[in-house]
């Protein structure tokens, strides 16, 4: 008889605020295995690779020499990257942030580098008539 008196307990409140201590961390949209969980892990993070291994032939080109080359190859790896996260649902652990940060710095990165590349000295490939007067006018 006591068991059928006692009172459930009453459910805490629940509160728009957010909690003091965080208990686990959200994964990121697209953050899922880009493959099946029984595929091994080079194959279940083959988008990572991907741009991590055109990063790594990018910096090999730099070792060789061949700066502009090399630093060209880089940014467009990172604008893979941008391109991958873009259009495939899942990235595995290409996805860092939102599918919108993400874009927004593997494109921006991507794209700098590139124009930077192709800007470079000597005998640039690009030039932007407007950079030297900005130049002179912080520089004076």
């Amino acid at each position: 008889m006591a068991a059928a008196s006692r009172k459930p307990a009453p459910e805490p409140r629940k509160s728009r605020r957010f909690p003091l201590i965080t208990r686990d961390t959200a994964r990121p949209e697209g953050g899922g295995r880009a493959a099946p969980g029984d595929a091994p892990a080079p194959v279940r993070q083959w988008p990572l690779l991907t741009v991590m291994a055109g990063v790594g032939l990018g910096l090999l080109i730099v070792a060789l020499d061949a700066f502009r080359a090399g630093t060209i190859v880089i940014g467009l790896s990172l604008l893979l990257g941008a391109a991958l996260r873009w259009t495939l649902p899942d990235v595995g652990m290409l996805a860092v942030r939102s599918r919108f940060t993400d874009l927004l710095t593997y494109g921006g990165l991507g794209f700098a580098i590139v124009m930077l590349a192709m800007m470079a000295q000597p005998d640039p490939w690009l030039e932007v008539p407007f950079l030297e007067d900005v130049v002179h006018f912080t520089v004076r």
